[in-house]
């Protein structure tokens, strides 16, 4: 391997995790506008799991992560618990109500919300450049989901307040999955461990859908072809590639890059989001998504 290509493998990590939630973003905005969020969230795991299981046993020698010291499983679980239940139900209704594009914008706010929770939880220091970079995400997504009225001439929402909620509250949930990643893997294995927050997020899953009486939902949900195809592409791309990449880019390279690359989503789907769904995007919002990384940057570069 190229020298200079090993050296930065962590940030090549990074901008491929970004791709991939790029894509998968749009293959679950797909298929829950057919079977539903909840019914995404459950079964991408099933195809998911078996594939980082089977990656695991090759590059490891172990299937599953029984190697695991008994702190990883424990914040690696509450990681599952918080990224992929909580983050992920909200950010997949989002994907239903705004679309994976605005959706993806406002989960932007995930490295400012990581870098604040990192100064409370784990002590890092956030540097003034770092408010200023705060701020320019905030006013990158203002730009694209705030308008003036012609009528009223006032400034208002220009996305349903349901659908920008819940993206945000799905950028929370990733934030704090993060974080607690970080504090649970160490220099552990990026996929055992994402195999961890997996089978914690099954479990919770699993009691929600039970809870709820979702079974039929879900049901319903194996009978439909096209939306099973966008849930295995969505889940081979997301869960299973871009988490494991986005995990090893942490390890590689320091979080505050691995952040500032794997959140150039909002940039890279503009152009799929116009191929696939015929999105007429306006200069305004490629302002705004722009303005969002460039604040993303200054929070960790």
């Amino acid at each position: 391997m190229d020298a200079q290509v090993a050296a930065h493998l962590g940030e090549l990590a990074a901008l491929t995790a970004a791709l991939c939630w790029s894509l998968n973003s749009l293959a679950f905005e797909a298929a829950g506008r057919r079977v539903g969020s909840l019914a995404v969230n459950y079964l991408r795991i099933f195809v998911a799991f078996p594939l980082l299981t089977l990656t695991a046993w090759l590059t490891r020698g172990l299937a599953l992560p029984l190697d695991a010291p008994p702190h990883a499983w424990l914040w690696l679980s509450i990681s599952g618990l918080v990224g992929f239940v909580f983050g992920d139900i909200f950010l997949f209704r989002a994907f239903v109500e705004i679309g994976s594009r605005i959706s993806l914008l406002i989960r932007s706010l995930g490295p400012p919300i990581t870098a604040l929770l990192s100064f409370l939880l784990l002590g890092e220091r956030l540097a003034p450049r770092g408010l200023v970079g705060i701020f320019l995400v905030t006013l990158g997504i203002s730009l694209v989901i705030l308008g003036r009225s012609p009528q009223e001439k006032k400034v208002r929402l220009n996305r349903p307040l349901k659908g920008v909620i819940y993206a945000a509250l799905g950028a929370v949930g990733e934030a704090l999955g993060m974080v607690l990643s970080k504090l649970g893997m160490g220099s552990y294995n990026a996929l055992a461990a994402t195999q961890i927050r997996l089978l914690a997020a099954f479990l919770a899953f699993t009691l929600i859908i039970t809870w709820g009486k979702k079974w039929p939902e879900m049901a319903r949900a194996l009978r439909d072809l096209p939306a099973l195809r966008f849930i295995t592409l969505g889940a081979i791309l997301g869960p299973f590639l871009g988490v494991a990449a986005a995990l090893f880019a942490l390890q590689r390279t320091p979080a505050g890059i691995a952040s500032s690359l794997t959140s150039l989503s909002p940039v890279l789907i503009i152009p799929f989001s116009m191929l696939i769904f015929k999105e007429k995007v306006l200069p305004k919002e490629v302002l705004g998504a722009l303005i969002s990384i460039a604040g993303v940057a200054l929070l960790f570069l």
